[in-house]
């Protein structure tokens, strides 16, 4: 324990600069914007005696005049006092031990304020940083923060905002700055090389030349992240809102290699490539409109034209069309699966998807009736029109089902083609057989 202490009390530097106050008039973020179970929950701590802040995305998004999804809340609380305040609250996290407190419909999280990295922290071989409870003051906890605009703490009960690292002067100049030295922190946590990109995407940023230059060269530390946490980060990425931009900076970065190792060859692909583009806009443009999106849709997209290639080989094998689908869909999944988490729950959306797509072709009989009632229809039906837009499929069938789902029911069945039925096996009978038979007709 002595050690430790030691350790901590010597390796603490102090901090280069005294943190900015900046008070309302010239930030001109009211405490109305921050959700009411957060305002409760900041308030709360602060009358049990407890600094508490708004603090990292919440406040640079504030800043950047976007509505944050969430608002994270910093404390000096430990996890066990934080526990002990709130009745409606559990602990959760081995690696970073947080406390989520429920308020109302809200379920903040409510993290302590921890010390650097480097202080008692358990790492890999790597450097990547496997345990983080080491608590520590704010000012620890601002350094440890990966870039400057997310070193943002709002007092709510005052509305002023401090900022430890120039983070308010960099958002306004459009820069997206490494705290510390980059190599040191994206070993720290390779995930930070993603994060780097969806920010600066998402923020209309450009990439600090120090933060952006060990990137390519680091990428292949994401290939020592967990497949869950990698997911999780690819998930936020593709929903930013900025998914195109995205895409096109983590190329430009060297980075999809390790996100979607069948990437590369679905955007070699000509016909393929303007598919994904197709889908990344799609739903940037579903998002920015405020309208549902699914997981499960895009990644169908991202995979459709692997699951083409293995399908064609299957057929050309000698299997039968279906069961070389259903095979060619768990062989895309499969090498998927060994880099990204994609749930069994995403997994299954995907597959709807994939199968319905030569049902779609069939519209002989009462079949479309009854393919409209599967529940992935509409998600099958949207991604149909993808394949018709990007020229892959032909309009015409897309065409034939826009009319066919507007029209009403009677002129539904007089859409639908006639199903062929199978010829009847006609017993061919010799002329003597004929003959034989005519006495037992007679009698």
């Amino acid at each position: 324990m002595i050690r430790k202490l030691l350790r901590r009390v010597f390796s603490k530097a102090p901090p280069a600069h005294k943190p900015a106050l900046i008070p309302l008039v010239k930030h001109r973020i009211r405490r109305e914007s921050i959700s009411p179970g957060a305002r409760q929950t900041i308030a709360r701590l602060q009358e049990h005696g407890h600094a508490a802040f708004v603090v990292g995305g919440a406040v640079r998004d504030l800043l950047a005049g976007i509505v944050p999804k969430d608002f994270d809340i910093a404390t000096d609380a430990t996890p066990e006092q934080v526990r002990g305040i709130f009745r409606r609250s559990r602990i959760i996290g081995r690696r970073f031990r947080i406390v989520h407190v429920m308020s109302g419909g809200e379920t903040m999280e409510v993290s302590t304020f921890r010390a650097g990295n480097d202080v008692d922290s358990e790492t890999d071989a790597h450097g990547r940083v496997l345990r983080d409870n080491v608590f520590g003051n704010v000012e620890e906890d601002a350094a440890r923060r990966d870039f400057t605009i997310n070193a943002l703490y709002y007092n709510p009960a005052d509305e002023t905002i401090t900022d430890y690292h120039h983070g308010v002067a960099d958002l306004g100049q459009k820069t997206l700055r490494m705290i510390g030295d980059p190599r040191k922190r994206y070993r720290e946590d390779p995930v930070r090389m993603l994060r780097a990109v969806r920010m600066a995407a998402k923020l209309g940023l450009v990439i600090d030349p120090a933060a952006r230059a060990p990137i390519r060269e680091m990428a292949d530390l994401l290939e020592n992240v967990p497949a869950a946490r990698l997911f999780d980060e690819m998930l936020k990425l593709l929903f930013s809102g900025h998914a195109v931009e995205c895409l096109r900076q983590l190329r430009e970065e060297g980075l999809h290699h390790g996100l979607l190792p069948l990437l590369d060859v679905i955007m070699e692909q000509p016909l393929g490539e303007r598919f994904v583009w197709l889908s990344l806009a799609n739903t940037d443009a579903r998002i920015n409109a405020g309208k549902r999106t699914s997981p499960g849709f895009l990644f169908a997209t991202l995979l459709w034209h692997e699951v083409l290639a293995a399908w064609e080989a299957r057929k050309k094998g000698g299997e039968p069309s279906i069961p070389a689908l259903h095979a060619a869909m768990d062989e895309v999944l499969d090498i998927q699966g060994g880099k990204l988490a994609i749930t069994r729950r995403i997994a299954a959306d995907i597959k709807d998807i994939w199968i319905l797509q030569p049902r779609l072709e069939n519209r002989a009989g009462r079949r479309p009736l009854r393919i409209i009632e599967q529940p992935r229809f509409k998600a099958a039906y949207d991604f149909l029109l993808l394949r018709a837009e990007s020229d892959e499929q032909e309009r015409a069938l897309a065409d034939w089902w826009r009319v066919f789902l507007e029209a009403d029911t009677e002129t539904r069945l007089a859409l639908l083609t006639p199903e062929k039925k199978p010829a009847r096996r006609r017993r061919r009978r010799s002329k003597g057989s004929e003959d034989t038979s005519a006495p037992e007709a007679d009698a």
